[in-house]
């Protein structure tokens, strides 16, 4: 019998549900951190950026709208999904990230956690985010946060899966929806992520991922006027600089890049960034 050829895996890219390959038909070659080639990642252009903005801004009405307790459920399923994909998903971390089997296994478990923790925060965020107001006069004063709307996230370059996870679970559960910027350098663990998501209970669109050239794909997502906020966790300072700019123009809330342990315990500050306040005043009847 002749050597059997293996059957490669084709990546695509993930927007509204759906695995499209790049709107030009582009590619660019991914490779292991000792430069071996891996395969080949779908190189997406400023319409692709554009159909992901489509596509989230469809997804947020329904996905803002539903209960805190549901989004939750929701973001505790893809943990589950992922425990189940487990082994792929170390190999893939492994690969990228030039580690062993051991330390890439403990960033996937520590990614899978994160899940579960930004999960339980889903129902509990209001209650720290929130406030009943004092105010001189015969007044109910109620503040409570609600989404921005579409966040642009640019993943992480250094850490493929967790700091993926880390940046793109605090923006959903909240009740954004999201356009993610996979690392240029190891974008294989995100795309594969869009497989999971897409076969868990996310609807269509709440997270969208393009993989390629960061700068290329980010410029049109900054100044986007669909587009309600960035997080530039995965930009140089020189691109962040350029990126913050033309978000300026179009008044988009930044996060800035900054030194971030992706390994250290998360906190709500990732959480808390991309809600807005909503202040109701309401007599008393007195």
């Amino acid at each position: 019998m002749s050597e059997r050829l293996s059957v490669l895996k084709t990546y695509k890219l993930f927007v509204g549900g759906k695995f499209p390959r790049s709107e030009s038909g582009r590619v660019y070659e991914v490779t292991d951190a000792k430069g071996k080639w891996l395969a080949n990642a779908p190189l997406a252009s400023r319409k692709d950026a554009r159909d992901a903005v489509v596509a989230a801004r469809k997804a947020f009405g329904g996905w803002s709208g539903a209960t805190a307790y549901n989004r939750g459920q929701i973001l505790y399923r893809v943990a589950e999904m992922l425990e189940g994909r487990r082994g792929q998903f170390v190999a893939e971390v492994a690969e990228a990230e030039g580690l062993s089997k051991s330390k890439a296994g403990l960033q996937v478990d520590t990614a899978i956690d994160r899940w579960v923790w930004y999960a339980g925060w889903s129902d509990k965020v209001a209650q720290i985010a929130g406030a009943a107001n004092p105010v001189a006069g015969p007044y109910f004063n109620l503040s409570t946060p609600e989404p921005t709307g579409v966040v642009a996230v640019l993943a992480p370059q250094e850490s493929s899966f967790l700091g993926l996870v880390s940046v793109i679970a605090p923006a959903i559960v909240t009740g954004n929806t999201a356009v993610v910027v996979a690392g240029e350098r190891a974008p294989l663990p995100a795309l594969s992520l869009g497989e999971v998501l897409a076969t868990s209970d996310l609807p269509g669109g709440v997270v969208n991922v393009l993989s390629g050239r960061t700068a290329e794909i980010a410029a049109p997502l900054a100044s986007h006027q669909d587009v309600n906020a960035i997080d530039l966790a995965g930009a140089d300072p020189e691109l962040a600089t350029e990126l913050e700019r033309a978000a300026a123009e179009n008044l988009k809330r930044v996060l800035r890049p900054q030194p971030v342990d992706w390994t250290a315990a998360p906190d709500t500050a990732r959480l808390l960034t991309f809600l807005e306040t909503k202040t109701v005043w309401h007599p008393t009847g007195a």
